[in-house]
């Protein structure tokens, strides 16, 4: 708990508590054997006494209270030296994720309000998977400790049930497989009467699972301390709600989980000299993480995808599709004397695209970049083999396309963008395009000449003919007389220029 002022927290200011949760054997037992060693035994008495505000059969808040109840409770000295000791003791609770506390100010009673929000202890396995507390418990109690407090949580497997030649089947019955429930009849009324009547917290926390929004304190707890050089600006986001905004508007634009959040805030270069969060860094940042993700998960669908054809029988009988006369493709002049047109046809609409690929390189050797990118094509794109055959026709085909990566990515983003999910819309496309090709070159003959070397990809424009003139009208001779004062003016203007 952070206090500047021991004005503004003291046994006169009013508190209450809130908790969602009731605690079991196991709880008690962690609470006990793990916590207290950590923190001490006054830290978990404030932790039970906050606790016990609240009615045992029950979850939510307590009534308010002046925090007097409190110190009295715990034999505090009502003054300076008591409330730093609770502070002291609060703050155990909160570094360890026991407790949560919001101070609350009350406009009509110009005063503040605290709120203490309990939380549950951790099961034997989340506790110890979380390392720094793991950390903390190791420096207060030591490794042989540990090692058997963690063995005293946790009952082992019987012997015979871990024989790794057992074979489980899950018997479980599905909820809908035994109970029907009535889903024509809509009960508004109930609906609307549950909403009412939910708890403003548990009505928030629902919208901010939604949003996948990140407070402040699941920041906070799970950012290392001591370690981070950005510990004291994250501190400072309780105060920055437009940079908690910012913070949230990444995560969720790039589908950070609250550990990836974290590990990006504890980045040098994430905060600038006096505390301000550098959104651009954090968005570049968070952008490298979601495009790795991306390429992981696609680089796992193909993987996956390799193992399930080595596992499909080489015997799989497929149904052949036919294609109609009006979208026959050309055989290429390589396969001229292997198979004619209606069966280069049926195989490029049956074959896998793999096999295809094969054919159109010498003894099937398919460089890996272009098996890279087609594979891509099939899993990622989920593009039909018949179409990614018409494209691997077109690229074969047509000499002024390129095998080249952008190239095919382009050539397959506009056919996923124009729905083409079939052979005979592959072939339809292809033709189009070559169409509009045919026609863009046609209007360019008439006005570049290819000239090698010159220009930019060896065109350059013809020079314009010049008319000459050849109908000259013939002027009459000159006079001496005319001629000589030409003269005489020429030898003026001379001797005048020098």
């Amino acid at each position: 708990m952070r206090i500047t002022n021991m004005l503004h927290f003291s046994e006169n200011h009013r508190f209450c508590v809130y908790r969602d949760f009731a605690l079991s054997g196991l709880d008690y037992r962690m609470i006990a054997g793990i916590y207290q060693p950590m923190i001490g035994g006054f830290a978990i008495s404030v932790y039970h006494t906050l606790y016990q505000q609240v009615t045992g059969d029950r979850t939510g808040f307590s009534e308010l209270e002046q925090q007097r109840r409190l110190f009295m409770a715990l034999e505090l000295e009502q003054g300076e030296r008591g409330r730093k000791l609770l502070v002291e003791q609060t703050s155990r609770l909160e570094a360890i994720g026991l407790l949560q506390t919001n101070r609350k100010y009350s406009p009509a009673a110009d005063d503040y309000m605290y709120e203490y929000v309990l939380a549950q202890p951790l099961t034997p396995q989340e506790f110890f998977k979380n390392q720094h507390l793991v950390m903390l418990l190791h420096d207060k109690v030591g490794k042989y400790a540990v090692l058997s407090l963690r063995e005293q949580f946790y009952s082992p497997e019987p012997e015979e049930m871990q024989d790794a030649g057992l074979q489980s089947e899950d018997l479980s019955v599905p909820f809908y497989d035994l109970f029907r429930l009535n889903a024509n009849v809509i009960d508004y009324e109930l609906e609307q009467a549950l909403q009412e009547t939910a708890p403003a917290r548990e009505t928030a926390r629902t919208i901010d699972v939604t949003t996948k929004a990140f407070h402040y304190s699941e920041i906070v707890q799970r950012f290392p301390r001591g370690t981070s050089r950005n510990r004291p600006f994250v501190e400072n986001l309780r105060h920055n709600p437009d940079q908690m905004f910012e913070i949230n508007k990444i995560a969720r634009k790039y589908n950070l989980s609250l550990r990836e959040t974290c590990r990006l805030l504890d980045e040098d270069g994430m905060f600038s000299e006096d505390g301000k969060l550098d959104s651009d860094m954090m968005q570049y940042k968070a952008n490298l993480y979601f495009r790795q993700d991306k390429d992981r998960e696609q680089e796992r669908e193909r993987l996956f995808h390799k193992i399930a054809g080595m596992a499909r029988p080489d015997q799989l009988v497929m149904e052949e599709k036919p294609v109609e006369m009006q979208y026959y493709l050309e055989v290429p002049a390589m396969f001229v004397s292997q198979c004619n047109q209606h069966q280069y046809n049926l195989i490029m609409r049956n074959e896998p695209y793999t096999k295809v690929l094969e054919r159109f390189f010498p003894k099937g050797s398919v460089p890996k970049t272009v098996s890279d990118i087609f594979e891509k094509i099939d899993v990622n794109y989920r593009m039909p083999d018949e179409v990614i055959n018409v494209m691997i026709h077109h690229l074969h085909v047509y000499k002024e396309s390129s095998w080249t990566k952008n190239y095919i990515d382009s050539v397959a983003s506009n056919m996923m963008a124009k729905g083409i999910s079939s052979y005979e819309q592959a072939v339809a496309y292809i033709r189009e395009q070559t169409m509009k090709r045919t026609r863009a070159s046609a209007k360019t003959d008439g006005k570049l000449t290819p000239v090698p070397g010159k220009g930019r990809g060896g065109v350059r424009a013809q020079k314009p003919k010049i008319a000459i003139i050849t109908d000259i009208p013939t002027q009459r001779p000159v006079s001496e007389e005319k001629l000589a004062e030409i003269r005489r003016l020429a030898r003026e203007i001379d001797g005048k220029g020098t």
